[in-house]
């Protein structure tokens, strides 16, 4: 895992994300880093090499030995990948004439150009790029005694592959890559540590997989329970598409997705939640926005150390409402603290607001954020940072 220094101005600005993909995670990091995040990179998994893969041969060669009657290719770069796999094999030509021979099912327009760069042409293709209506067609054209080749995605798509087996179809699944937990967990886990200590604003997903991946690690640290919790509540859970939503959902966490399913897409749906969870404060003319891990005071971004951001969330909560010391000692990441910890993380947090310092001690009592009672204020819904 590695942090990637934001530029200080954008609407993620202040905003640190999770980004768990392995595959294109340059071009994903990328988008963010210009709208001003900080991104935290750690690849919950890793893809088996395709030439290097036996059950991918395998496949190949049954369905040479013996033609499909449909294919479904379900991913641009696996389709591609099968077809230069083949070629290097030297079993390109056998394959392009079986997959000529066969009716072709692309999930998507990206699938689609990857048919046609093979030379080949999709018989059909669903609006939704959505599997589920590929099954549906599937079962509504009857498949009884047909054969019918699946590419996988890393994923064994087992509800899909046995409906179809359970209507009477033989289904050949075609493993052209597979996904592996990576040979470095440690990434994962400071990712994970960083989720549950309240670093992080957002994790990203544009696998299934890797979904999977990183509860399954969870699990196995014995955290499960305290990331389920994390991405219920203060951490959004963004993915990708509905397919890579499916083993958050199924654990009962609320996903944000784009309407189209794409990185573009992803970023700017990150680029419209995150902003509008943060709380925004009128004061004394000052405009000051609370965001995950700094403020920006009139426009400018302001970090701020991670214990005076936990105090400035607290204190932003209940605007003009005095909060006690112990309260905001209870709001400190970490354990075992006193109160002097509260006026030591104060000093920082002051410093970093600067003339706009809205925070006054009101003595034996606490703190409060003197705010214009005037002033036109919004504020996020509690679950930012």
């Amino acid at each position: 895992m590695h942090d990637t220094a934001p530029p200080e101005q954008g609407p993620l600005a202040g905003f640190t994300v999770g980004v768990t993909a392995a595959r294109r995670a340059e071009e994903f990091i990328a988008l963010l880093q210009r709208r001003g995040a900080l991104v935290l990179h750690a690849p919950a998994l890793r893809i088996v090499p395709l030439a290097d893969d036996s059950e991918l041969r395998s496949a190949t060669d049954e369905l040479i030995g013996v033609a499909p009657d449909i294919v479904i290719a379900t991913t641009a770069v696996g389709f591609r990948g099968w077809v230069e796999a083949a070629d290097g094999w030297g079993l390109g030509e056998a394959l392009a004439g079986r997959l000529r021979g066969a009716e072709i099912l692309a999930r998507g327009p990206k699938v689609k150009g990857a048919i046609r760069a093979a030379g080949l042409r999709e018989d059909w293709s669903p609006a939704s790029e959505s599997m589920a209506e590929v099954l549906d067609r599937l079962l509504a054209q009857g498949v009884a005694g047909r054969r019918i080749a699946v590419q996988l995605h890393g994923d064994p798509l087992t509800g899909f592959v046995e409906a179809l087996r359970g209507a009477g179809a033989e289904v050949v699944g075609v493993p052209v890559y597979r996904w592996m937990p990576p040979e470095d967990i440690a990434p994962l886990d400071r990712l994970l540590d960083a989720t549950l200590a309240g670093t992080v604003d957002a994790l990203t997903f544009t696998s299934a997989p890797a979904a999977t991946s990183l509860l399954a690690r969870a699990e196995a640290r014995g955290l499960r329970a305290d990331l389920l919790a994390a991405l219920g509540h203060d951490v959004p859970a963004v993915c990708v598409g509905p397919v890579t939503a499916l083993p958050l959902q199924a654990q009962g966490i609320d996903t944000l997705q784009p309407e189209r399913f794409r990185l573009g897409p992803l970023v700017q749906v990150l680029c419209e939640e995150l902003p509008a969870r943060a709380a925004k404060l009128s004061v004394a003319g000052h405009r000051i926005e609370v965001r995950g891990q700094a403020v920006l005071v009139d426009g400018a971004l302001h970090p701020v150390p991670p214990e005076g951001m936990a105090l400035l969330r607290a204190l932003a909560s209940d605007p003009g409402s005095v909060v006690s010391r112990a309260d905001l000692l209870a709001a400190l990441p970490g354990a075992g603290r006193d109160e002097h910890a509260v006026e030591a993380a104060m000093g920082p947090l002051r410093t970093a607001l600067g003339p706009a310092d809205p925070i006054r001690t009101v003595a034996e009592r606490g703190y409060r954020l003197a705010v214009d009672p005037a002033a036109d204020m919004t504020y996020g819904d509690g679950d930012g940072g």
